[in-house]
Protein backbone atom coordinates (compact mmCIF):
# COMPACT_ATOMS: atom_id res chain seq x y z
CA UNK A 1 0.00 0.00 0.00
CA UNK A 2 1.06 3.70 -0.88
CA UNK A 3 0.89 6.55 1.43
CA UNK A 4 -1.84 9.16 -0.37
CA UNK A 5 -1.50 12.56 0.68
CA UNK A 6 -5.17 14.37 0.88
CA UNK A 7 -4.73 18.46 -0.31
CA UNK A 8 -8.05 20.22 0.29
CA UNK A 9 -8.50 22.97 -2.67
CA UNK A 10 -9.95 26.36 -0.99
CA UNK A 11 -13.74 26.57 -2.30
CA UNK A 12 -14.45 29.35 -5.22
CA UNK A 13 -15.90 31.56 -2.49
CA UNK A 14 -12.92 31.05 0.02
CA UNK A 15 -10.81 32.73 -3.18
CA UNK A 16 -13.63 35.23 -4.40
CA UNK A 17 -13.27 36.85 -0.47
CA UNK A 18 -9.15 36.78 -0.28
CA UNK A 19 -9.46 38.66 -3.57
CA UNK A 20 -12.31 41.06 -2.62
CA UNK A 21 -10.56 41.51 0.54
CA UNK A 22 -7.37 42.69 -1.22
CA UNK A 23 -9.27 45.04 -3.73
CA UNK A 24 -10.94 47.06 -0.49
CA UNK A 25 -7.59 47.22 0.78
CA UNK A 26 -5.92 48.68 -1.91
CA UNK A 27 -8.57 51.34 -2.25
CA UNK A 28 -8.38 52.15 0.99
CA UNK A 29 -4.72 52.97 0.52
CA UNK A 30 -5.36 54.58 -2.39
CA UNK A 31 -7.97 56.97 -1.28
CA UNK A 32 -5.11 57.68 1.94
CA UNK A 33 -2.53 58.13 -0.48
CA UNK A 34 -4.17 60.15 -2.28
CA UNK A 35 -5.61 62.63 0.67
CA UNK A 36 -1.68 63.03 1.53
CA UNK A 37 -0.74 64.10 -1.95
CA UNK A 38 -3.19 66.63 -1.91
CA UNK A 39 -2.35 67.97 0.93
CA UNK A 40 1.11 67.94 -0.47
CA UNK A 41 0.13 69.45 -3.63
CA UNK A 42 -1.85 72.64 -1.05
CA UNK A 43 1.28 73.15 0.58
CA UNK A 44 3.53 73.39 -2.10
CA UNK A 45 1.49 75.49 -4.27
CA UNK A 46 1.40 77.74 -1.23
CA UNK A 47 5.21 77.43 -0.14
CA UNK A 48 6.21 78.01 -4.04
CA UNK A 49 4.25 81.21 -4.07
CA UNK A 50 5.84 82.60 -1.47
CA UNK A 51 8.89 81.21 -1.84
CA UNK A 52 9.25 82.33 -5.18
CA UNK A 53 8.72 86.11 -4.02
CA UNK A 54 11.93 85.71 -1.70
CA UNK A 55 14.14 83.50 -4.45
CA UNK A 56 13.50 86.27 -6.57
CA UNK A 57 14.22 89.10 -3.67
CA UNK A 58 17.18 86.77 -2.32
CA UNK A 59 18.62 86.80 -5.89
CA UNK A 60 19.05 90.32 -5.97
CA UNK A 61 20.28 91.10 -2.35
CA UNK A 62 22.65 88.42 -3.86
CA UNK A 63 23.39 90.50 -7.04
CA UNK A 64 24.19 93.52 -4.32
CA UNK A 65 25.97 91.87 -2.01
CA UNK A 66 28.40 90.31 -5.23
CA UNK A 67 28.94 93.86 -5.87
CA UNK A 68 30.23 94.76 -2.94
CA UNK A 69 32.56 92.04 -2.27
CA UNK A 70 33.61 91.87 -5.60
CA UNK A 71 34.82 95.41 -5.44
CA UNK A 72 36.36 94.96 -1.90
CA UNK A 73 38.15 92.15 -3.20
CA UNK A 74 39.76 93.87 -5.70
CA UNK A 75 40.80 97.51 -7.57
CA UNK A 76 37.57 97.45 -9.91
CA UNK A 77 34.32 99.28 -9.83
CA UNK A 78 30.74 97.18 -10.08
CA UNK A 79 27.34 98.66 -10.88
CA UNK A 80 24.07 97.49 -9.67
CA UNK A 81 21.42 99.72 -12.11
CA UNK A 82 17.77 99.47 -11.01
CA UNK A 83 15.02 100.36 -13.68
CA UNK A 84 11.64 101.03 -12.12
CA UNK A 85 9.79 101.34 -15.25
CA UNK A 86 11.37 97.88 -16.65
CA UNK A 87 11.39 96.49 -13.40
CA UNK A 88 15.10 95.27 -14.16
CA UNK A 89 18.58 94.98 -12.49
CA UNK A 90 22.15 94.97 -13.88
CA UNK A 91 25.37 93.78 -12.53
CA UNK A 92 28.68 95.19 -14.55
CA UNK A 93 31.83 95.84 -14.24
CA UNK A 94 32.75 99.38 -14.93
CA UNK A 95 35.29 99.57 -17.40
CA UNK A 96 34.98 102.44 -19.67
CA UNK A 97 35.25 106.42 -18.66
CA UNK A 98 31.99 106.60 -19.42
CA UNK A 99 30.22 105.85 -17.24
CA UNK A 100 26.33 106.28 -18.40
CA UNK A 101 27.18 103.88 -21.25
CA UNK A 102 27.21 100.33 -20.70
CA UNK A 103 28.76 97.51 -22.93
CA UNK A 104 27.55 94.41 -23.28
CA UNK A 105 31.33 93.18 -22.34
CA UNK A 106 30.95 94.52 -18.83
CA UNK A 107 27.49 92.75 -17.76
CA UNK A 108 27.76 90.32 -15.87
CA UNK A 109 24.23 89.73 -14.25
CA UNK A 110 21.21 90.67 -16.26
CA UNK A 111 18.24 90.23 -14.88
CA UNK A 112 14.13 91.19 -13.65
CA UNK A 113 12.55 91.17 -10.31
CA UNK A 114 9.93 88.85 -11.38
CA UNK A 115 6.38 88.39 -11.33
CA UNK A 116 6.04 87.87 -7.53
CA UNK A 117 8.15 91.28 -6.86
CA UNK A 118 7.87 94.78 -7.31
CA UNK A 119 10.49 97.41 -7.18
CA UNK A 120 8.51 100.34 -5.97
CA UNK A 121 11.20 103.28 -5.15
CA UNK A 122 14.93 104.11 -4.32
CA UNK A 123 15.62 106.56 -1.91
CA UNK A 124 19.81 107.19 -1.64
CA UNK A 125 21.25 107.94 1.71
CA UNK A 126 22.47 112.04 0.67
CA UNK A 127 18.21 112.44 -0.48
CA UNK A 128 18.11 111.91 -3.69
CA UNK A 129 14.78 109.87 -4.61
CA UNK A 130 13.35 108.31 -7.40
CA UNK A 131 10.65 110.96 -9.28
CA UNK A 132 8.72 110.68 -12.32
CA UNK A 133 11.88 111.61 -14.38
CA UNK A 134 14.17 109.63 -12.13
CA UNK A 135 13.42 106.03 -12.89
CA UNK A 136 16.91 104.47 -12.74
CA UNK A 137 19.03 104.08 -9.98
CA UNK A 138 22.60 103.05 -9.93
CA UNK A 139 24.34 101.73 -6.66
CA UNK A 140 28.00 101.67 -7.56
CA UNK A 141 30.84 100.26 -5.01
CA UNK A 142 34.90 100.30 -5.20
CA UNK A 143 37.34 99.01 -3.23
CA UNK A 144 36.73 101.11 -0.55
CA UNK A 145 32.73 100.24 -0.61
CA UNK A 146 29.48 101.99 -1.93
CA UNK A 147 29.76 105.39 -3.39
CA UNK A 148 26.10 106.01 -1.66
CA UNK A 149 23.87 103.97 0.66
CA UNK A 150 20.04 104.03 0.38
CA UNK A 151 17.39 101.90 0.17
CA UNK A 152 15.32 99.39 -2.32
CA UNK A 153 11.36 99.35 -1.46
CA UNK A 154 9.57 96.07 -3.29
CA UNK A 155 6.47 94.69 -2.62
CA UNK A 156 5.68 91.08 -2.59
CA UNK A 157 2.16 89.53 -4.20
CA UNK A 158 0.37 90.94 -1.16
CA UNK A 159 1.71 94.00 -1.47
CA UNK A 160 3.53 93.85 2.24
CA UNK A 161 6.97 96.05 1.84
CA UNK A 162 10.41 94.83 2.02
CA UNK A 163 13.40 96.86 1.99
CA UNK A 164 16.82 96.17 0.92
CA UNK A 165 19.23 98.60 2.78
CA UNK A 166 22.59 99.59 1.27
CA UNK A 167 25.09 100.64 4.52
CA UNK A 168 27.58 102.74 2.43
CA UNK A 169 29.54 102.65 5.68
CA UNK A 170 29.16 99.78 7.01
CA UNK A 171 29.73 98.33 3.47
CA UNK A 172 26.58 96.12 3.93
CA UNK A 173 23.05 94.98 1.98
CA UNK A 174 20.35 93.80 4.06
CA UNK A 175 16.91 92.37 3.74
CA UNK A 176 14.24 93.99 6.11
CA UNK A 177 10.67 93.42 6.57
CA UNK A 178 8.82 97.25 6.20
CA UNK A 179 9.54 100.13 4.54
CA UNK A 180 12.21 100.57 7.07
CA UNK A 181 14.11 104.49 7.14
CA UNK A 182 17.79 104.61 6.51
CA UNK A 183 20.31 106.88 8.12
CA UNK A 184 20.69 110.13 6.50
CA UNK A 185 22.88 112.76 6.95
CA UNK A 186 22.05 115.79 9.31
CA UNK A 187 21.60 119.23 8.03
CA UNK A 188 23.97 122.00 8.52
CA UNK A 189 21.95 123.97 10.65
CA UNK A 190 21.45 120.35 12.87
CA UNK A 191 25.28 120.29 13.23
CA UNK A 192 26.47 120.88 16.87
CA UNK A 193 30.06 121.36 17.70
Amino acid sequence: MTPTCTVQMPSKDSICRKKAFTVTELVVVLVIVSMFVMLAVANFSSAMRSSTFKAQIEQFVSTMQMAATAAAESNRRYEVIIDLTEQTYILRQITSPDMDQVLDEEIIIDSDFGDKCLAVFVIFDDLVGTSENFQVANFRAGHNGWQNGGKIVLLDPDENPYSVVVDRINRTVVLKKGDVEILLPKKEDELSF
